[in-house]
């Protein structure tokens, strides 16, 4: 929303349309994202001792997600494409679950809290892919923004995480 509460993807006419951020700033933006694959403890197992057939779950998965951020502009239609500076992946396994964080940073005039998204979401789908020969009830969940730095609407911290 715009600072007059006007959703910012919409013209006055109500159609779709790409914000211009001509007259932005540049500045640091950071976002933070996370995801989180729920899975038969069997699963984990075999994803963590290395025994999945279709090779190193986490390194594919990883991979997945930053090439995913990179490419969130031709996925997602009124984002803008970026000239990202760092984007990582980290998946962090639990008890049946996978929880994936994906940090996105760029300087530029606009956000990354999409491509920190698509990056958490793509590389937790890279996990159901992996191994939904071996557990189609697995459940990706709570993808969500954790944390966005930079910009005119400043910092944010999700606070019931």
């Amino acid at each position: 929303m715009d600072d007059a509460g006007r959703l910012t993807h919409l013209d006055e006419h109500g159609a779709a349309r790409m914000v211009d951020v001509a007259d932005k700033a540049v500045t640091h933006r950071r976002a933070v994202a996370s995801a989180e694959v729920r899975m038969l403890p069997e699963t984990l197992a075999m994803i963590v001792e290395g025994r999945a057939a279709k090779g190193d779950v986490f390194a594919v998965a990883r991979v997945a997600g930053i090439m995913a951020a990179k490419r969130t502009a031709d996925l997602i239609p009124m984002c803008h494409p970026l000239s990202l500076t760092h984007v990582s992946v980290n998946l962090e396994p639990g008890d049946a679950t996978v929880l994936v964080t994906a940090v996105a940073e760029t300087d530029g005039k606009t956000g990354v809290e999409m491509e920190a998204l698509t990056a958490a979401s793509v590389a937790a789908l890279t996990i159901y892919d992996m191994c939904k020969a071996v557990d189609r009830g697995m459940v990706v969940a709570d993808l969500k923004l954790l944390e966005k730095e930079g910009g005119k609407s400043g910092h944010y911290l999700r606070e019931d995480v």
